[in-house]
C-alpha cells in the first residue's frame, strides 16, 4: 500500500471538506424540521380534542378553562423528559393531552368562553437550538351561537429558528 501524495492528499481533503459543508448543514435543518412534527401533531391532538369537547357543552363553557405553558420552561436545544405529574393540569386530563416520551416543546391552552362567542388557541414553543429564540407554532377555533366550530389554520413562526 503506497502513501498519499501531498497534493493526493490536499485534493482528498478538499473534497471531504466540500462534502461536509453541504451535507452538515442540511442534515441539521432536517434534524429541526423533523422535530416540527413534535408540534404540529401535538396541536392537531389539542384542536381535534378541544372541539369534540365543544360539541357536547354549552356556549358559555364550550372549551376547557385555560392551562399555563406545560412544562412551564421550554426546553432547550435538547429533549426533555418531564417529572411525574407535570401534565395533571385539568385541561391538560380534559384534553387528553401528556408527553410522556422526551420531547422539544412546551405547550399553552388559552379560551375564552362566552354567551355569544367561545374561542380557544392552542400553542406549542420549543427553542431547538438552544438560542434563546423560540419556534412558536399556533392554531385555535371559535363557536358562535347557532355555528359551527371553525377551526383556524395553523400559524407558524420560525419553524426551525
Amino acid at each position: 500500500m503506497r502513501a498519499l501524495a501531498p497534493v493526493e492528499a490536499a485534493l482528498l481533503f478538499a473534497i471531504g471538506g466540500s462534502l461536509c459543508a453541504v451535507t452538515i448543514p442540511a442534515f441539521l435543518k432536517n434534524l429541526h424540521a423533523s422535530r416540527m412534527s413534535e408540534a404540529l401533531q401535538g396541536l392537531e391532538q389539542i384542536a381535534a380534542r378541544a372541539s369534540i369537547l365543544s360539541d357536547s357543552a354549552p356556549l358559555t363553557a364550550a372549551f376547557p378553562s385555560s392551562c399555563p405553558l406545560t412544562p412551564a420552561s421550554v426546553p432547550r436545544a435538547s429533549l426533555q423528559v418531564d417529572p411525574p405529574h407535570t401534565w395533571d393540569h385539568p385541561t391538560w386530563r380534559l384534553l387528553g393531552f401528556a408527553i410522556e416520551t422526551p420531547h422539544a416543546y412546551a405547550f399553552q391552552f388559552d379560551s375564552q368562553n362566552g354567551p355569544e362567542l367561545s374561542r380557544f388557541t392552542a400553542e406549542a414553543h420549543g427553542d431547538l437550538d438552544g438560542d434563546g429564540v423560540l419556534s412558536t407554532f399556533r392554531t385555535g377555533g371559535s363557536i358562535q351561537r347557532g355555528q359551527p366550530l371553525k377551526r383556524e389554520i395553523l400559524e407558524v413562526s420560525r419553524e426551525v429558528e
